[in-house]
């Protein structure tokens, strides 16, 4: 009967252990993806301002674009 207890006491444990590494390794892949993904949008933030202060440039630019070329002056 001893041998039965020291069996299941010993089986528990193991799988305590098993379980507690299982948890620690999730726990570390938690962290991991967690700062991949503040990275990421990190940079998506920084791509969208650019992206933003491009945009501004663009209109700027264009807003200060003669008539094209090839366009008849307003007197003919």
């Amino acid at each position: 009967m001893t041998d039965a207890k020291t069996t299941d006491a010993k089986a528990l444990a193991e799988r305590i252990d098993a379980l507690e590494t299982r948890i620690a390794y999730q726990d570390d892949t938690l962290e991991t993806l967690n700062e991949t993904i503040t990275a990421q949008w990190k940079q998506i933030d920084a791509l969208t301002r650019q992206m933003e202060e491009l945009r501004e440039r663009l209109q700027e630019a264009e807003s200060n674009t003669a008539a094209p070329i090839n366009e008849r002056p307003p007197h003919y």
